[in-house]
């Protein structure tokens, strides 16, 4: 999330654009429960506030139910302010996963939370179903795009393990469902790469995995090229950024028929989707690599923000004839 937010904020700024994030680094703040990495603002309402007011946007999009979003969220209810939003997250099926509360519950607070939103922007088709299915209403596509000069195949020395090579990328922690993966009987090499809450607890786990930790940059793209098929094993993705970057390196794709890597992975072709996640990363070790990073090359972060600047901009018009905050100059401002 944090890294489509950071690539659309570059991209609208080569377009002309001033962009304000506002994140919980610019508040006291504290770790989530049960995810330490994640930071939630203290109190954020009066700071917020200033903030805005000093921003003087023409258009507002919360990115996160957290508190700075249910404060940004209020001062635009309070200020006839139209916003629009973004449902990065499974939220509800990761609270289940943590607390065990049920999912009707987490997608009332949800539906209560984007309702007044002019736009829920989703990144897939399969998303838009569902949550269409469950009552949500103003939905539209944004889509997601990835770095292909830095995602690009390359000599696979980065790693001194027997091949198959089998990579999963991404944040380690149990909504991943990683185990799905780890306890795959593969020939070869199984790697983890990246971080999080699980990742010492999965290493005394399954000692037979490499794990490389947390990894960025070039450095993180000469680990994923190094290896040989993709194995992304979550159920709860609204997308699945990793996959794109995983294909742009020229890995075929092993993963369950779910929301994510049936709007991405074109099966047989560019990777492999089966309820059999053993059988799908065997049968991916086959897959030509040029096809996956002809797949790849699809996706741009031009594209897919100018998906994100049209929902923005009708808006904006929403905010102009309601006599908004600096309704005509030219500037977009974004809370989270």
């Amino acid at each position: 999330m944090v890294h489509t937010i950071t690539r659309t904020r570059d991209e609208l700024v080569k377009l002309g654009h001033q962009v304000t994030v506002i994140g919980p680094d610019r508040f006291r703040n504290v770790p989530c429960p049960t995810y330490p990495e994640i930071r939630l603002a203290l109190f954020p309402g009066r700071r917020l506030r200033r903030l805005l007011e000093e921003a003087k946007p023409d258009a507002i999009h919360i990115s996160t139910e957290g508190p700075l979003g249910l404060s940004a969220r209020r001062w635009c209810l309070k200020n006839n302010f139209p916003f629009t939003t973004t449902f990065h997250t499974q939220f509800p099926e990761y609270v289940k996963l943590r607390s065990r509360i049920p999912l009707f519950l987490t997608y009332r607070m949800m539906r209560w939370f984007h309702d007044p939103a002019t736009t829920l922007m989703v990144a897939t088709p399969t998303l838009r179903r569902r949550l269409e299915n469950r009552g949500f209403s103003n939905l539209g596509i944004w889509s997601r795009g990835v770095d292909t000069e830095l995602f690009r195949p390359q000599e696979k020395n980065a790693f001194d393990l027997p091949r198959p090579i089998f990579l999963y990328m991404g944040r380690v922690a149990i909504e991943k469902n990683i185990e799905a993966f780890l306890k795959l009987d593969l020939p070869g090499s199984k790697v983890v790469v990246g971080g999080g809450p699980d990742l010492e607890m999965l290493r005394k786990r399954y000692p037979g995995t490499h794990f490389t930790g947390y990894k960025t940059g070039e450095d993180l793209a000469r680990h994923v090229a190094a290896g040989d098929v993709f194995v992304f094993p979550s159920l709860t993705e609204t997308f699945g950024l990793v996959i794109i970057e995983a294909l742009a390196c020229g890995l075929p794709v092993a993963a369950f028929p779910v929301q994510g890597p049936i709007d991405i992975v074109e099966n047989g072709v560019t990777g492999w989707l089966d309820e059999d996640l053993r059988a799908a990363a065997l049968k991916a070790v086959d897959i030509d690599p040029d096809r996956c990073r002809r797949q790849a090359l699809q996706y741009t972060w031009d594209a897919c923000t100018r998906q994100f600047l049209a929902h923005i901009e009708a808006s904006s018009e929403l905010t102009a004839g309601a006599g908004g905050i600096a309704a005509t100059a030219a500037r977009s401002a974004g809370a989270r």
